[in-house]
């Protein structure tokens, strides 16, 4: 099913080395005309190089931040920066590895750039200004009658980034939680409204929250010798998909198979397939849904499957995750 060189391979780890020195540049040019317009607008403002300061390894578009050395260089450069200035304006999204690349942290990795420096410098709060109302019950452009949740726990935030929702960062809410700092995703065209606030934990019922992520992938591993699927199996199987960086959605085991959801991500599936597909036989489902229910009822599970062939789903606590597929529309000729 897949075929892929070993050439190939390295040249998918240069390109997202490459990728990350390109796509920093919009970061840079933006932050400079964002300081040229505050400046001449009479604002003591400086321009700092979140380079300088944000260290990371070189895990290229999902770059790990080296804390202790990133914290002591945004305190030092932000006190020398403060005692002459009134505003410090720097970038998100992107860091330095310790070879002197430019990094990327990921996708929304502008709202964790944030966490990072709210963490390292105690903020009181930590504001997010998005294109929406606040945290809402689904994304409003794939739902009608979603309705802004007015507050969450750190706990539920996590959890509703790691399932996939897109407003922030899933890596932002750990940083502000290990030091109670308190985020509020505000709409950036009503100044007055205080969106939804994420803080401890807070005595509220939740209404069903439904997160949909697209274009996603079932890959099936299966024993060629229809021996039992045993723990140095899936050990070997974890330790490929660390390897490939396939963050898996759901997983589920049989005596001789094992299944994984995971983004449908061809260079980084196909680099899967070559390191394991020689010991096991390996089929994938492509383009699929994976919707998840939090604080799910029938009624609302129910509409999510209309209209869809549900080939994976699990019910953990309150939350249901189904990976569908739409079902083909048979007409009469």
């Amino acid at each position: 099913m897949y075929n892929c060189s070993y050439f190939e391979l390295e040249l998918v780890d240069f390109c997202c080395l490459l990728y990350d020195q390109i796509v920093s540049v919009g970061e840079l040019v933006s932050s400079k005309i964002l300081y040229y317009v505050a400046k001449k607008a009479g604002v003591n403002v400086c321009w700092l190089d979140v380079r300088d300061v944000l260290i990371t390894d070189n895990t290229y578009r999902e770059a790990q931040v080296i804390w202790d050395d990133t914290q002591t260089r945004i305190v030092d450069n932000t006190n020398k920066l403060l005692a002459d200035y009134d505003v410090i304006i720097t970038q998100g999204f992107i860091g330095c590895s310790t070879e002197n690349f430019n990094t990327t942290l990921g996708r929304e990795g502008s709202d964790y750039s944030a966490g990072i420096f709210s963490y390292c410098l105690d903020a009181e709060s930590l504001s997010i200004w998005k294109d929406v109302p606040g945290i809402l019950t689904a994304d409003p452009r794939l739902f009608d009658n979603v309705t802004k949740i007015d507050r969450l726990s750190y706990r539920e935030a996590i959890e509703m980034t790691y399932f996939g929702a897109k407003v922030i960062h899933p890596k932002t809410i750990k940083p502000l939680q290990n030091k109670g700092i308190p985020m509020y995703v505000r709409p950036f065209n009503d100044a007055e409204s205080m969106g939804t606030i994420i803080t401890t934990d807070v005595d509220t019922a939740y209404p069903p929250v439904i997160v949909v992520e697209a274009d996603q992938s079932i890959i099936h591993i299966s024993t060629k010798d229809f021996s039992f699927v045993a723990e140095e199996h899936l050990s070997e199987i974890f330790e490929k998909l660390n390897a490939c960086r396939l963050k898996v959605n759901m997983m589920r085991n049989t005596a001789i198979s094992f299944s994984v959801a995971v983004q449908n991500d061809k260079e980084r599936i196909q680099e899967f397939y070559n390191d394991l597909g020689e010991k096991y036989a390996i089929v994938c489902d492509e383009e699929l849904e994976l919707i998840t229910v939090r604080h799910y009822d029938e009624d609302t599970v129910a509409r999510m499957k209309k209209g869809k062939i549900v080939l994976f789903e699990e019910i953990i606590r309150n939350t249901v995750r189904m990976a569908v597929r739409d079902i083909p529309l048979v007409t009469r000729k």
